[in-house]
């Protein structure tokens, strides 16, 4: 669900860049990777995911999570993504990951294929009124759900929102990119898997 006044999804990452630790993975994909990208160079720990299969990132994050509980990892997807893999909110929450933050960025459109209404937007729903993500979250047993509108709101309560008692899911409500275009690959995938493991290893807390 979007509309008037959703924030600009380059500045909701830019928050989580604040945010995020020494040690921190981030998965992205599909939208949130070109954004991401977009920022400046790769930290050795983010997980770009592309090309995708779409609505994985969060169950990539989940396997990395409990093969490392003792770091955090965030999962950035879309929500059109989130609907390619609902049954992840339900996996993740049954194993209970304490160290996963789940962001889901809402912008009602399959931003990369050409903006067509997503089937939990308003606009492709008959009856005009939008999923509520959060609330399916918590419906599949998630109790740390967030959901942030403007960007300074979510900005303001990152800090508390992403701190809380995990797995974390948080929706942000995002406006779609005008002509948006899918990510490129930031390098071979072999070699960008190699240095993601190197750097698991040599950071491990």
């Amino acid at each position: 669900m979007s509309g008037h006044g959703a924030m600009d999804p380059g500045g909701a990452l830019a928050v989580l860049r604040e945010h995020r630790a020494s040690g921190d993975v981030v998965v992205t994909s599909m939208g949130s990777a070109r954004e991401w990208m977009a920022m400046g160079p790769p930290d050795p720990l983010d997980f770009v995911f592309v090309p995708s299969s779409m609505g994985q990132a969060p169950s990539l994050a989940l396997g990395i999570a409990l093969a490392q509980p003792a770091r955090r990892v965030f999962a950035c997807n879309g929500d059109g993504s989130m609907l390619m893999n609902l049954g992840a909110l339900v996996t993740i929450s049954a194993e209970s990951p304490r160290n996963l933050v789940l962001i889901v960025f809402e912008n009602g459109v399959y931003e990369v294929t050409g903006a067509q209404p997503t089937p939990g937007s308003a606009r492709g729903r008959p009856d005009r009124r939008g999923v509520h993500f959060a609330e399916i979250a918590r419906a599949c047993g998630w109790t740390s759900v967030f959901r942030y509108r403007e960007l300074e709101e979510w900005r303001n309560a990152a800090s508390e929102s992403i701190g809380a008692v995990g797995p974390v899911f948080i929706a942000l409500e995002v406006a779609p990119v005008p002509g948006a275009v899918g990510p490129k690959s930031p390098g071979p995938t072999v070699e960008r898997a190699r240095k993601f493991r190197e750097a698991l290893r040599q950071t491990n807390r």
